[in-house]
């Protein structure tokens, strides 16, 4: 039988007062989630002391017990009772400190939340004073002097051992520990000038000396992200009307299954926030994988007067004033730092960093432009644009005098090198500086024409061509409703679209760029695209959806043969192309072998 749960009336009906344990109990239950909950408000408590230095030791993943020292300035005898008081903080004092909140705890909850439901002793000692004093976490008892340095140290003991319900619920102890070395690695990436210790059962986990420069602020990201982030990300700084932000954007062939590797910090306090989610994202949606994640370690930096951080108790969430101009902020700085991203940069310096894998050279400052030979390359770029119009027997024609400008080039090379030939019609194969260099050709003229096809359209409109002999297609209940409802879109990407009946479209006209391509099946897919973009972004996802479908139909299909030339030309279009390493899908357009990668293949020795 199905068990029948009834709510009980209520014991009575008269209004009282809730005892002041049970009051800090219930109000546990919104700050202490978990001992991971612990760690992070008694750190926060820390950093707002000013500490340079802090160690974190736990013992069975903090139910036995969560100790946290630090060197801040510690608080005076006088205050330590009221410390452990509902309500009661040094950080705010009027509704005008509300407003502006720069510390990361305000609440004066914390403390007397976690002695509610633990065992918990403080002890501290300021600058002035001879010795530390320790109070309990019940203050029944006054403050007694004990041997200290300056600073605090805060020990809870038995978490929940008086509410047995809370206990029940925690998850292993290996994942209640991951979630308290979550949270040390969120605030040790919110200040780097601040050294920290994690250590569980005795043993050390994390050693982070403080960081005072640049290298060193990488370093600490290498160990805390992985040195492969470091590696492959991009560090970018801007600011602009009052915003600014600077951080490491990963590249996006590093992109993941999961939004794990995204840590974002609003003047100072690490946050959650579905705005800076929502322009990062839309930020990458051109250069992203399917539904890959891009990783990524931003600070914003804003008026405090502008933000409001008293959105959630565990203040994890925040309120943007204008979330609009934050928004468009972000996206376009972290849209401009990718599009920077391509061969051609100078290789930002380089770093040693001694990471959970070993010692590997890694770099981290923002790359900078090396500028591109413009000698020689004009015979190119009038050969690319007759591309889609030169016939096999005119690519043969032009081998001669294509190998003739190859050699004749001057230096400083290119940084993709000169073409070498084709590997079964798909690859262009390429010799620089450094290698080989491998390029999918119909990847990168698909990247080309899509950022040619969106810089045309923000410039006026495409370049179109009315067809001699329209192009019928039968369509589909849905498809009729998408030429229908999204005829303005059809027209901006260049194209006539009309219902000739029920089932029967016509095309009569073309963006000029895809003359001789395949009309019906690239109408096809743009009808499917356009199903397939949420309601939420239609308008400028689907405009976009739909040049990456001309895009996609429009560049050099596999097969087809290329002269030296045509090769050459497509690689000095990459290296001016605005995300020239990935295609519109996200796939890169190519890869360098190294010198020294080829010799460990063939064991050869320099």
């Amino acid at each position: 039988m199905c068990k029948s749960y009834i709510i009980s009336p209520l014991l009575t009906s008269r209004i009282q007062l809730l005892p002041p344990q049970l009051i800090s109990q219930i109000a546990a239950g919104e700050v202490v989630e978990r001992p991971a909950s612990v760690v992070k408000e008694l750190l926060e408590n820390s950093l707002d002391a000013g500490a340079s230095r802090i160690v974190v030791e736990v013992e069975q993943a903090g139910v036995r017990l969560i100790r946290i020292r630090d060197n801040g300035s510690g608080i005076t005898p006088d205050d330590l009772a009221l410390a452990l008081t509902r309500h009661a903080t040094s950080k705010i004092a009027s509704f005008d400190d509300l407003q502006q909140v720069a510390s990361l705890g305000f609440r004066g909850e914390a403390l007397p939340s976690i002695a509610s439901v633990s065992r918990l002793t403080l002890t501290s000692r300021t600058a002035g004073q001879d010795s530390g004093w320790r109070i309990s976490g019940d203050a029944m008892d006054e403050a007694a002097p004990v041997p200290h340095p300056i600073g605090t140290t805060v020990e809870v003991r038995d978490l929940f051992f008086n509410v047995p319900a809370r206990r029940k619920f925690l998850r292993s102890e290996r994942t209640e520990f991951s979630h308290i070395e979550e949270g040390v690695r969120r605030l040790a990436l919110s200040r780097f000038t601040v050294g920290f210790s994690l250590w569980h059962h005795q043993r050390v986990v994390l050693n982070l000396e403080p960081a005072t420069d640049q290298i060193a602020w990488a370093q600490r990201v290498a160990e805390l992200c992985g040195p492969e982030f470091i590696a492959a990300s991009a560090f970018t700084d801007r600011e602009d009307a009052g915003l600014r932000l600077w951080g490491w954007i990963g590249l996006p062939e590093t992109a993941r299954a999961q939004p794990d590797l995204q840590y974002f910090f609003v003047n100072g306090r690490p946050v959650r926030d579905r705005v800076i989610n929502h322009a990062l994202r839309q930020a990458y949606q051109d250069v992203l994988y399917r539904d890959r994640h891009p990783a990524a370690v931003l600070y914003l930096e804003l008026d405090p007067a502008a933000l409001d951080v008293n959105a959630h108790p565990t203040k994890q969430e925040v309120r943007f004033r204008e979330s609009s101009p934050v928004h468009d902020f972000i996206r376009r700085t972290v849209q401009t730092a990718l599009a920077d991203i391509r061969p051609g940069t100078a290789p930002p310096p380089l770093i040693q960093v001694e990471g959970r894998s070993g010692g590997l050279v890694h770099r981290f400052s923002p790359p900078g432009p090396s500028g591109l030979p413009l000698r020689g390359v004009q015979e190119r770029m009038s050969a690319y644009a007759q591309l889609h119009q030169a016939t096999p027997a005119e690519s043969d024609a032009a081998m001669t005098s294509a190998t003739a400008i190859a050699i004749t080039e001057p230096d400083p090379e290119p940084p993709l090198g000169y073409a070498l030939g084709q590997l079964h019609g798909c690859y262009v194969l390429a010799e620089n500086p450094s290698g080989l260099v491998v390029v999918d050709m119909h990847a990168a003229h698909e990247r080309i024409l899509y950022e040619r096809l969106k810089a045309a359209l923000a410039e006026g409109g495409l370049a179109t061509q009315a067809l001699l002999v329209p192009v019928t297609l039968t369509v589909n209940a849905s498809e009729r409703r998408q030429i229908e409802e999204q005829g303005n879109l059809f027209a901006k990407a260049g194209f006539e679209v009309a219902l000739l009946g029920p089932e029967i479209a016509v095309v009569r006209q073309i963006p000029a760029l895809l003359a001789g391509a395949d009309i019906a099946g690239l109408v096809r897919d743009m009808l499917a695209d356009l199903a397939a973009e949420q309601a939420s972004d239609r308008s400028e996802a689907a405009i976009l959806a739909l040049l990456g479908s001309l895009a996609c139909h429009g560049a050099i299909r596999v097969n087809r043969r290329l002269n030296l030339l045509e090769m050459n030309a497509l690689l000095r279009d990459m290296e001016r192309t605005d995300h020239g390493g990935q295609c519109n899908h996200g796939r890169p357009t190519w890869a360098q072998l190294t010198l020294e990668e080829l010799d460990r293949l063939f064991r050869r020795g320099r």
